[in-house]
């Protein structure tokens, strides 16, 4: 059996754990920041775990 090919767009978006977990940059910190409080930008810092909802979804596009 072949080697199970990942969704390249997905790959570039999407990282998975060591405990099998997939993260996620969060969204809304790429442009125009400058009308951002700083607040607000620094709460969009780091990486978020995605749902459960979108794990069924995902598991499939960025294999182990």
């Amino acid at each position: 059996m072949p080697k199970m090919k990942s969704h390249r767009g997905a790959a570039k978006r999407f990282k998975r754990t060591g405990t099998g977990k997939i993260v996620r940059s969060k969204a809304y910190k790429q442009h125009i920041l400058t009308s951002k409080s700083t607040k607000r930008k620094r709460k969009l810092r780091g990486t978020a775990k995605v749902s459960s909802a979108d794990m069924r979804r995902l598991n499939p596009m960025v294999p182990k």
